[in-house]
């Protein structure tokens, strides 16, 4: 990939502050599919860094593009994610077909929260709900 593409994309992938607490924002609002794809694949290099159960992640794929490529790198980044999460969420505007969504969710064994706003994954993740 060459650097530039990794450089306009790192913004998309890191910690924010929300109320008191830190989480992983995934911004792929308004990405490419194959924006997508890379924007996954920085994530667990992330993750994977902090302690296990501890990260709050929010994926924002508002207006996002999905090929069947996109979804196989989400896929890989779910499944090493997944011991690492405390929670996750994920907003999705109609732009993913179930059964994308439903593979993602088969393959990582995980059942990932869907909201139709930021804010709503956001009251989600910063509630005492306990869930991946």
């Amino acid at each position: 990939m060459p650097e530039d593409a990794t450089e306009q994309n790192a913004h998309r992938v890191r910690f924010i502050t929300h109320g008191d607490q830190r989480l992983l924002l995934v911004d792929c609002t308004d990405c490419t599919a194959e924006q997508v794809a890379k924007i996954a694949d920085q994530v667990p290099a992330l993750v994977t860094e902090e302690p296990p159960r501890s990260v709050l992640l929010l994926g924002d794929f508002s207006r996002a593009k999905f090929s069947k490529d996109s979804v196989e790198h989400l896929k890989i980044a779910t499944v090493f994610d997944r011991p690492y999460l405390k929670r996750a969420a994920w907003v999705l505007t109609e732009n993913l077909p179930k059964t994308l969504l439903d593979s993602i969710r088969t393959f990582s064994q995980r059942e990932i929260p869907i909201f139709n706003t930021r804010d709503e994954a956001l009251e989600y993740l910063l509630s005492q709900k306990e869930g991946v």
